[in-house]
Order: C-alpha cells, then structure tokens, then sequence
C-alpha cells in the first residue's frame, strides 16, 4: 500500500466543484429505471445510456472527479471500440467499482441485513485495478425501526465494511465508505440522528482495528434527514444543521473526503441540502456529492432510450451536474435551478 498514492486518488475524487457519479446500478435496478421509461433493459441499451453520459462535454470534465460502475460496464465498450474506461479516464475523472454483492437477510435479526461479497475480494481488487479502477464502493444498509437498528446488524456490518476496505487500500484501490441509514419509516430527524451517529462511531472504530488508514478512504454517508413517512418533515436549514454537527462530532478529520449519497431524496433536495450543508462550512473535510438518481432521473427521462433523444438527455445530465457543482461550493439557487 503506498498512502500517498492513495490519499493523491481520494484528493481529486474530492476536488473543488467536482463529485461522483454513482453509475454501478445492477442489471436489475437498471431494469427498474428503464421500465419507468419504456426501454429494453439489454446490454446495448445500458452501454448506450452511460456512454453519452461519460461523452457529455463539458460537464464530465468540469463537474465530474470520478464514475462508480458496475461490473458488467467496467468491462464493456462503446459503440466505437473504446473501452468505457478510457472515456471517463479522457475527461479526467477517476474510474471505480462497485464490489459489494447486496444486502442480504442478517440470521437472527428479522428485517436487517448484512453485506456479502467478501469471499474472492482480493482476487477480484486484482482484475479490477488492471481494468482501470482506482477507487471502489461498498454499502451497508441499516434500517431503523421498531427494536432496529441493532448491535448485532451495526456491528457485523462494520465488520465486513473495515475488511474491505484494507483488501483495497492493499491494491492500491481507495475505499468508499458507504453505511446508509435509510431514510424510510416514520422516524424524526433527532432519530436518524442518533442512529447515524452510532454508526459512524462503530464503523470508525471497526476500520481503526483492522489498519485502515484515513487519508486513503473517502466516506459516503446519508444526511440526517427524517424517515419519509415522518408526520413533521425538517426544513433545508435544520437538515443541513444536524448533519453537520453529526459529522464533526463523529468523523475523524483525517479522512479525505464526504461524498453524500441522496438516499431516495428528490434531485433538488439533494442539491438543496448539498448546497446548504457546504454554505454552514467550518468543516474539515471537503464535503460533495455521490449521487444515482438525483443526476440520472431527469437524463433516463429526457432520453427514453431512444438514440434521437441522446442530446436532450446529456442537457439534462449537464444541468444536474452543474447544479450538484454549485452545491458542492455553497452556491446552488432556485433561481440558478430555473435559469436552464
């Protein structure tokens, strides 16, 4: 492991007006998006769709530091012959992949669950920094609820988290952090609060005990948000307020980056709250986005999987990427929000 390779990787996942695209949808979830939009869920179908995302100049070159994918697009090959890879390597962003396997049923625990995809990682960490990864992702998922979360889920998940993250830091491949308290349910956001916070404080401890080093890793956590099904919703000053309390209260400062995932927020509250986390400031880590669907929602639509329409979708995609830029510098509007 070389750290300052490392920690050189995680700095421009990080850079100023920059953040990630998370394009590591599985075959299946992708199908989902694409019934939404009445498109085949094929291989040509999803190569066409992210290719003219990684094409989209120049938003990927000014608003973009790196592209999370999924094992099958990692592999493929624009219509052309040039491997996705090299497209998003061209526009200066850094490619990774996502490794986890899924969130399966925790034993013993009814309604949590546990991340799998350890077993062959190290092997998989070598195939995959020679098809050009230099930065991967693994989520945990934890639920809130009557009796949840529980030790047992926090803790086998952190487990599995701090295990992960040393197999790639020992191949040269930056970990994204990613324990996702989910905002469904009925909860407050002092609850989501309280929850996030144990976490982070049982997944730190986890990646300390297993040598992880700080400066090589960047964190994707979710903000502190009410569940959805919350009788009293918090506004984007009080979201933004509680988030940032929790993270200087509960994450180390030598870590790289905070890179939010939007976590089933509509894309403008996720720009709004991105924007408003950024204005409080005083943090000290660089916060910006890690964002699915709040930048590919509006670009599936605007495309329709139709090849007349790859315009409309990649102005689409650039607007959302602008817009998730200013909010990673505190500068997001309604009105800049508008203007396009």
């Amino acid at each position: 492991m070389n750290l300052d390779e490392l920690h050189g990787i995680a700095q421009k996942m990080v850079a100023k007006g920059k953040g990630l695209l998370a394009a590591d949808e599985s075959n299946a979830t992708i199908g989902k998006r694409f019934d939404v939009i009445k498109t085949e869920n094929s291989e040509d179908n999803r190569r066409d769709y992210r290719e003219f995302m990684f094409r989209t100049m120049p938003a990927m070159k000014e608003h973009i530091s790196g592209v999370i994918l999924y094992d099958e697009t990692i592999r493929q090959k624009a219509k052309d012959g040039t491997p996705l890879v090299k497209l998003i390597e061209a526009a200066g962003a850094v490619p990774g992949i996502k490794v986890d396997t899924g969130a399966k049923p925790l034993a013993g625990q009814p309604g949590e669950t546990i991340t799998e995809g350890l077993d062959g990682l190290r092997e998989r960490f070598v195939e995959y920094y020679k098809l050009g990864a230099r930065f991967a992702k693994w989520r945990a998922v934890i639920d809130i609820g009557a009796g949840m979360p529980s030790y047992n889920c926090i803790n086998a998940n952190a487990q599995a988290m701090a295990r992960y993250a040393a197999l790639a830091q020992e191949n040269g491949i930056v970990p994204i952090i990613e324990p996702e308290v989910l905002m469904d349910g009925d909860h407050d956001i002092k609850r989501c609060e309280d929850v996030t916070s144990w976490v982070h404080q049982e997944f730190f401890n986890q990646l300390f005990y297993a040598g992880v080093k700080l400066e090589g890793i960047i964190l994707k956590p979710n903000m502190i948000v009410p569940g959805k099904k919350c009788p009293k919703q918090a506004s984007i000053e009080e979201v933004a307020e509680a988030t940032v309390r929790q993270l200087k209260r509960h994450v180390p400062p030598a870590v790289t980056g905070i890179a939010f995932l939007s976590g089933g927020q509509s894309d403008e509250e996720a720009t709004a709250h991105l924007s408003a986390i950024n204005a409080i400031g005083g943090t000290p880590w660089p916060i910006t986005f890690s964002y699915g669907r709040a930048l590919q929602a509006a670009p599936q639509a605007a495309w329709g999987g139709k090849a007349e329409n790859v315009a409309k979708g990649q102005a689409s995609f650039a607007h959302r990427a602008l817009m998730n830029s200013l909010a990673s510098v505190g500068k997001w509007t309604k009105a800049a929000e508008k203007a396009a």
